[in-house]
């Protein structure tokens, strides 16, 4: 199954959109998306300032999973990521932490070929991962520029193929929706873009009955870890770590004195992303030691 962004994007989650599709549970649907400015600036010769700045950060969606209720989890496995031949970047006065020290917007092109992006005469290696990624909110709708607890604009570069991200549903159908993919993008996203670039992403989406979840948790081959998004970094990588350590303290036979010692022992406080209106952190488990505990979350 494929949806095109010619179907339907949002600006926002919100509770109150029309789904463009419905799928059932255990669906995998390959999801088409603009880059986070719409596809407007396709060269270096393009006016930044000139672009509608109110088409930044289209999700491709929402898409109404059946049977997923508010309580439920959405269960979220990325298959694949394919992206275009070209990104772009952008820096200018106000964007990201170096906003103060730049007079005037400014965007690069930069070409992706052979599993690099070209940098000047650079070679990056290309990192794929979503930008934007989550359901619809409990309340009010928030902007895809915003993360928060229903996922949204987390830049968290662990979102990539293999991974799998479990979301809390808030709303009857999930009404989920991705965008603002990377062809590359480091942890903080310190200039407030990543190497923006058009593609695809293939995903099974599924729902987990029985589980309470207050924020996304991802899990990939070697880790688990908590994702939490706040008004301050500090708060946002406390609440991350709290979080986890309770998670396990709750599934295994170890109080939480012990699990605390534990998670400072083996757990990492990592950056996501410093530059949106929310900070996001994570706070990453590795697998064996969840294996060694007995500990499961979502089986």
């Amino acid at each position: 199954m494929v949806v095109g962004y010619e179907e339907g994007i949002i600006y926002d989650f919100n509770k109150l959109h029309e789904p463009i599709r419905k799928v059932p549970a255990g669906s995998t649907v390959t999801i088409q998306t603009y880059d986070c400015f719409q596809n407007q600036i396709q060269s270096e010769q393009t006016e930044v300032t000139a672009i509608d700045w109110n088409k930044i950060n289209p999700a491709t969606g929402p898409l109404f999973i059946e049977g997923a209720m508010p309580g439920d989890v959405l269960k979220v496995k990325i298959e694949r990521i394919d992206i275009g031949e070209q990104g772009v970047m952008v820096v200018g006065p106000d964007l990201g932490v170096m906003g103060h020290a730049l007079s005037k917007m400014e965007s690069k092109i930069l070409p992706i070929r052979d599993e690099h992006v070209q940098f000047n005469n650079l070679q990056i290696p290309v990192n794929k991962m979503i930008g934007v990624i989550g359901v619809a909110p409990e309340g009010e709708g928030v902007n895809c520029g915003t993360p928060g607890a229903h996922g949204g604009n987390m830049d968290n570069k662990m979102v990539t193929e293999g991974a799998t991200l479990y979301f809390p549903v808030f709303a009857e159908g999930a009404l989920f929706a991705l965008g603002d993919l990377h062809a590359a993008m480091g942890d903080g996203e310190v200039s407030v873009s990543g190497v923006e670039v058009a593609g695809e992403v293939t995903v099974t989406l599924d729902v987990i009955k029985g589980v309470a979840l207050r924020h996304p948790m991802l899990e990939n081959e070697e880790v688990f870890s908590q994702i939490v998004s706040a008004p301050t970094l500090d708060e946002a990588a406390k609440t991350a770590a709290v979080g986890m350590i309770e998670r396990i303290a709750d599934k295994s036979s170890l109080p939480v004195s012990e699990v605390t010692m534990l998670m400072s022992a083996v757990g990492q406080s990592e950056i996501c992303q410093i530059v949106d209106p929310l900070m996001t952190a994570r706070f990453v488990v590795p697998k064996w030691v969840l294996d060694q505990l007995g500990v499961t979350f979502f089986e």
